[in-house]
């Protein structure tokens, strides 16, 4: 390796970057760099999909995020003024990359306290916690909306002193300066360097990466004014001043910084620090509440056989008599697939909620997508439609060769869903249930007609 990019956004900086992770990791591959960090604003919302195809192309995935620091608590709710604003909305910038399993989960828990205590325009986190978090995290001082960069913009040397001090307590041995040469960061440079002379602190490079090459700017232009929902054609609206927050090469990189300098090796010593993996193709369930005594398996085919007898009755109820022996053959071929796949845990939580909607009163729909087609899901009134009459295939939805988790989709009336997901987290635990997001994108039309 000779050089490794460390500031880096992608789609999932929301209306801010512009990297495509398909386009971004075939860029890093074609222009031979081994490993390259992601690091969105304030979330961490692409780190599997980055991981996973990055992994797959031979490439080293280092994963992090570009937090917004609090310039008091997180907990505040005051929004301040700043002339020395650039783009943070009056909070501080900090480039935090996991350095192993520890500083990912340090992560997660620090961008979880960002939205649900520090979520005042932006997600937020502060010195308090990030000193309570730090293990496992190397630190990056950050864009011209890093706490040091806008001390040193002010002429305030000596305050941007004491602060690299300070995140060097924080971050033992695991903090450096960020130097850059985009025509914005530049002028800070030299202050940054001697700063790290003076106090004995590594420095690195990087070039807070928005889009792909330089001539993707002018797009990077258009999806700001989306953001910030101005047109093309106002000469006020907030932008870069620089066409050079691309992905560059290492060779144009090291033809910045030059190729033996401090500043390019250690963005290469910083790669090799990281240590993180993330572990798929296992599952992690929670425990189904059951006697102790009691095997799942058995548990389970009671249930659904108590289950399927229910619902035959109501059949012969509205139909009449007709022959129940396709009921059990299907069953008798369902029951051992899901017990074989470890699934009869999973079946049991997910029978348990719906029936605790169902017994308050919150409306929950038939269920969706290919669970229908499970006799043992309609047994267990997880779905309500009969796979049998309506011929449809369990297979579908779970079969041995399928390495992937089955999903089982169920609506629940938007305004009581709530009570549901905390009767979830209280019976299995708030480690073991989270909300998911379906990302929207811009298309073409949308595009021109927002801009």
């Amino acid at each position: 390796m000779s050089f490794v990019h460390l500031h880096v956004h992608t789609q999932f900086s929301l209306l801010d970057g512009a990297n495509k992770v398909d386009r971004l990791l075939d860029h890093v591959k074609t222009s031979g760099m081994e490993a390259i960090a992601m690091t969105d604003h304030g979330n961490m919302f692409g780190a599997v999909e980055f991981f996973s195809k990055a992994t797959k192309l031979g490439i080293k995935p280092i994963i992090g995020c570009e937090a917004y620091l609090a310039p008091g608590k997180r907990t505040d709710r005051t929004q301040t003024p700043r002339t020395d604003d650039f783009d943070g909305g009056g909070n501080y910038h900090l480039i935090l990359l996991a350095q192993n399993q520890i500083g990912y989960r340090n992560l997660c828990k620090l961008l979880t306290a960002a939205y649900k205590e520090g979520l005042y325009y932006k997600p937020r986190i502060d010195k308090e916690i990030l000193t309570e978090l730090s293990d496992g995290i190397i630190a990056l001082s950050g864009c011209l909306s890093g706490e040091i960069a806008r001390a040193l913009r002010a002429d305030r040397y000596d305050k941007a002193k004491d602060l690299a001090q300070s995140y060097d307590k924080i971050f033992p041995g695991r903090f450096y300066l960020e130097l850059q040469d985009n025509r914005l960061h530049g002028p800070l440079n030299d202050s940054l360097i001697r700063l790290g002379q003076e106090l004995s602190l590594p420095v690195v490079a990087t070039n807070d990466c928005h889009y792909l090459h330089r001539d993707d700017a002018r797009a990077h232009e258009v999806l700001l004014c989306i953001q910030t929902g101005k047109t093309l054609a106002d000469e006020t609206r907030w932008r870069f001043d620089t066409d050079e927050l691309y992905v560059k090469t290492p060779d144009e990189m090291t033809a910045a910084f030059g190729a033996e300098s401090e500043a390019i090796r250690n963005s290469v010593d910083i790669a090799r620090r990281v240590d993180f993996q993330f572990e798929f193709g296992k599952f992690h369930f929670p425990r189904y509440q059951a006697e102790p005594e009691q095997n799942l398996d058995d548990l389970l085919e009671q249930r659904v056989r108590e289950g399927l007898a229910s619902r035959l009755a109501e059949l012969h109820t509205r139909r009449g008599d007709f022959d129940e022996t396709p009921y059990q053959e299907r069953l008798d071929r369902e029951l051992p697939v899901i017990r074989e796949m470890g699934f009869s845990g999973y079946m049991l939580i997910v029978a348990d909620f719906i029936g605790f909607a169902r017994t308050r009163g919150i409306p929950v729909g038939p269920g969706r997508g290919s669970v229908v087609g499970s006799l043992v899901s309609y047994a267990m009134r997880i779905t309500e439609l009969d796979p049998i009459e309506h011929k449809l295939l369990f297979e579908r939805w779970l079969n041995p060769g399928r390495k992937s988790m089955p999903d089982i989709d169920t609506d629940f009336c938007f305004e009581r869903r709530d009570e549901v997901l905390a009767y979830v987290r209280e019976k299995y635990g708030d480690d073991r249930v989270a909300q998911i997001i379906t990302f929207g994108t811009i298309k073409g039309k949308q595009a021109i007609r927002d801009v």
